[in-house]
């Protein structure tokens, strides 16, 4: 992407971050970071799909920012709601997307011939490097789900049901692994914004010239195809929270426990996990839980930690992941997943991007 367009638009994205107080001082430095990596691409979409989810996901958390503190409590023991960001949910949605777009353009810029035609544009399979394109486009069109379901999910009347749950049984809202119709219906949407996008800025081409989706029905059905994508990435989200994150509820209110940062939330050894209480020893459980907890967490807990956390019982879940690993688990599946379908439809091995 030329400079005089992406440093301006990397400077732009940063400052509203700032002054927005949506991320926090080191959260702002790997964004800064990562939007320069997604920069280096010769391609204006990566910036722009970072652009599209970023200022979308912030919409969104703006949204119900409000009724989430009243639905969910934080770990230190205050209302819930969303604070500033940290570097490491910044990374835990772009790092997958980051790694493939300095993979892409290494390719184009030191491993084509300056007279192929296919340098500068995305060829639909004609050139194997058009698949490192595709993990790039489903990594988005998933994190963008996943944030708009989750964000905006919790505005629904109904109550979610665990995805997870053979009964689908009924659970608190911002519960890992709950799920709405609303939480869907958003998360479609969240995915349709990057599909737009893509079929926007994505420099179609043929080998021998032409453009590729160049009629409306062929960008329809490309759009439909990652809004369907990121759709399936934001169940997948559901279902690995569901499984391997911890989902906290304070026993006094019924509500679900937030950690800071997307981390673990600190419970008391004698709090019992779904299915899992027979197996595990309660003194381990608890120093686990301990070690991750969040500094800010631990902090405010300090001197009255055993009476609260004796308050918190684990309502679904297995305390495996964090909320940020498993985003970057979901992303890395959905991302790799596209790529293999991509390769599959294309016949062309994942191997030649380097041949």
């Amino acid at each position: 992407m030329h400079p005089l367009i992406s440093i301006p638009l990397v400077v732009a994205l940063v400052y509203r971050a700032w002054s927005r107080k949506s991320l926090t001082p080191l959260g702002l430095v790997i964004a800064a970071l990562t939007a320069t990596a997604h920069a280096l691409s010769p391609y204006s979409l990566p910036l722009f799909l970072l652009l599209v989810f970023y200022v979308g996901g912030t919409k969104a958390t703006r949204v119900k920012h409000d009724i989430k503190a009243q639905l969910t409590l934080s770990a230190t023991g205050s209302h819930g709601g969303e604070g500033a960001r940290t570097h490491v949910q910044v990374l835990a949605n772009s790092v997958v997307a980051t790694v493939l777009i300095l993979i892409h353009a290494w390719v184009l810029r030191y491993n084509k011939a300056t007279d192929d035609p296919t340098a500068e544009c995305f060829s639909n399979g004609h050139d194997a490097a058009d698949i490192l394109m595709v993990g790039v486009i489903a990594n988005y069109a998933a994190v963008s789900a996943d944030t708009f379901s989750s964000e905006l999910g919790i505005l629904s009347k109904s109550n979610p049901r665990l995805i997870t749950s053979p009964t689908l049984r009924v659970v608190p809202p911002g519960t890992n692994g709950g799920v709405t119709a609303t939480g869907l219906l958003a998360g479609a949407l969240g995915a349709f914004t990057i599909g737009l996008t893509t079929a926007i800025l994505l420099p179609f081409c043929m080998a021998d010239g032409n453009t590729f989706l160049s009629t409306f029905p062929d960008r329809a059905a490309w759009i439909l195809a990652m809004t369907v994508w990121g759709t399936l990435g934001s169940i997948l989200d559901s279902v690995l929270g569901g499984l391997l994150q911890a989902s906290v509820v304070d026993k006094r209110s019924g509500k679900v426990v937030e950690g800071s940062g997307g981390q673990k939330v600190l419970i008391h050894p004698s709090s019992t996990s779904p299915g899992s209480a027979e197996n595990r020893s309660a003194d381990a459980t608890g120093a686990h839980l301990r070690k991750t907890e969040a500094t800010a967490n631990t902090a405010a807990l300090k001197g009255t930690r055993e009476a609260k956390h004796e308050s918190r019982r684990v309502e679904s879940g297995h305390d495996i992941l964090d909320n940020n690993a498993v985003n970057v688990l979901m992303a890395l599946i959905m991302s790799v997943g596209a790529m293999g379908v991509a390769s599959y439809a294309w016949d062309i091995s994942i191997l030649d991007i380097f041949a």
